[in-house]
């Protein structure tokens, strides 16, 4: 296997596909109503909804960096973290559909570098770290999320 081709298995299995570890981010998602999403355990602390805009505005930046783009603008206003204030069945839809496609995106980017992109510097980190971090991220938040949907029961 390719490192590239590597690289898009491990981001694959960490967003969407069958791993050995357990579920992955989207899967931690499946099948959730947007009254579930939106619950948060305590003041201050965030729901499911805002983890899943969270995962996909850093999938938004990820890409963004790694094909050079001059600061553009993510769907929603703001960075990082999104508030989600109510359950809304067609805002947990839309933002569902968001992560969706920045992560089709990005995966996209990443099946298009070369083996020799991957040493290529990014500020402070590399074209791999970067990519690396983008999937043990989507990991982090998906265990995240099954926590949260514990504690929801």
């Amino acid at each position: 296997m390719t490192p590239i081709a590597l690289l898009v298995a491990q981001l694959d299995q960490a967003y969407d596909r069958h791993s050995w570890h357990g579920t992955n981010l989207r899967g931690s998602i499946r099948g959730m109503r947007a009254v579930d999403a939106a619950w948060r355990p305590g003041p201050g602390r965030h729901s499911v909804q805002e983890e899943v805009v969270h995962c996909a505005y850093w999938k938004y930046t990820a890409t963004r960096r790694l094909t050079g783009e001059s600061k553009g603008r993510f769907p929603l206003a703001g960075s990082n973290w999104f508030p989600r204030e109510r359950a809304d069945a067609a805002q947990w839809k839309d933002d569902v559909a968001l992560l969706e496609a920045t992560h089709r995106r990005l995966r996209e980017i990443v099946a298009s570098l070369s083996a020799r992109d991957l040493e290529r510097p990014l500020g402070t980190t590399t074209v791999q770290a970067l990519v690396s971090g983008i999937i043990a991220h989507d990991l982090y938040h998906a265990g995240q999320i099954q926590l949260l949907k514990r504690l929801r029961t």
